[in-house]
């Protein structure tokens, strides 16, 4: 898999594509954002253990929100399931790499505290008296430690920044997968810097009107992680065009569990992806196995699609072409040995 390195520009891009991506469903990223902020208030209710089992399961809801914005980009929907469609698959990579973070986040919290932070601690929470020159001491430990921990946190987001898309996209293993993700953001430094800044900016004036600001700002940001991802490691644009897009109703669509029709134009697109390969793949709709309706699930990723719309190949399931070609190098790989 290779990491491309993209110029600065793209900092903007993930951002403008992100909200146009939200742009196309904005009730269901509203509901299932505030379903995940709903979440991680309930949890924070527990004292220290619901926020180390939230940062735990994080990278599960990531990767399902994740699975969902491939769906809408495909021409299916957003919907409500996805935000917990990755408890079904690889949910023990994806609580190890919340695992890891966590880890990660104790220890340099520990560090900081070290340094300097306990003495702050008991200032601000104690009324711990001290003279001028201890407090000169204090506050030089105090800006010390922040430099700290934010030397050591940027590092480690880097690392879990697109390590939960790498598990449920491409199997990867934890440790592979945050070790990938680190180098794709290092090698991509100069867009990030430009997308951080830029979240900064956005971020002041979404929170001016008491906060309104957030409801279309945390939905981008999720959206911007998926185009990003679509851009350094797959090296392909998204596609969210209005002729890709369905026209049906969201609220009726979200909540329907009907199967539903693939666009023409994504039923062309993977029918003329399929004539090129040289495998053969077995055309699933003209089988009398793949009944209207019936719902399988993808060999690969273990979501669930309608069968009509999978690839079928020797009675396995795949939801994209780009899976069924993961299972064909692993064959290929197994076969070699």
């Amino acid at each position: 898999m290779e990491i491309h390195q993209l110029s600065a520009k793209y900092g903007w891009y993930w951002i403008a594509n992100g909200f146009h991506m939200f742009r196309k469903a904005p009730m269901i990223w509203v509901l299932v954002c505030f379903t995940l902020l709903l979440i991680a208030m309930t949890l924070a209710l527990i004292p220290i253990l619901g926020q180390f089992v939230f940062t735990l399961i994080s990278p599960v809801f990531l990767a399902g929100i994740m699975i969902g914005c491939r769906e809408q980009e495909q021409g299916r929907q957003l919907e409500m399931v996805h935000l917990f469609i990755a408890f079904k698959t690889n949910v023990a990579s994806l609580v190890t790499v919340g695992g890891i973070y966590l880890i990660g986040q104790v220890l340099i919290i520990g560090l900081v505290m070290m340094i300097g932070g306990s003495q702050m601690t008991d200032m601000l929470l104690y009324g711990k008296r001290v003279d001028e020159n201890e407090l000169i001491t204090v506050m030089d430990n105090m800006l010390t430690a922040s430099l700290v921990a934010l030397l050591l946190s940027i590092p480690l987001m880097m690392a879990a920044w697109f390590s939960p898309l790498l598990v449920v996209f491409h199997n990867l293993q934890p440790i592979p997968a945050m070790k990938k993700s680190f180098f794709a953001c290092l090698k991509n430094i100069i867009p990030f810097q430009l997308y951080g800044l830029l979240l900064i900016i956005f971020t002041i004036f979404a929170l001016m009107p008491y906060g309104v600001g957030l409801v279309i700002l945390i939905p981008t940001i999720f959206a911007s992680i998926y185009v990003s991802y679509k851009n350094i490691f797959l090296g392909e644009e998204v596609n969210i065009s209005e002729e890709h897009l369905p026209k049906t109703d969201y609220q009726q669509a979200n909540w329907s569990n009907e199967p539903r029709e693939a666009e023409p134009s994504h039923k062309e697109e993977n029918a003329a992806k399929r004539k090129q390969s040289d495998i053969p793949v077995e055309n699933n709709q003209n089988s009398p196995l793949a009944a209207e309706g019936d719902i399988v699930e993808c060999d690969q990723c273990k979501i669930l699609i309608p069968k009509e719309e999978a690839i079928r190949f020797h009675g396995r399931f795949f939801c994209s072409d780009e899976h069924f070609q993961q299972y064909q190098d692993n064959l290929d790989a197994e076969t070699k040995k």
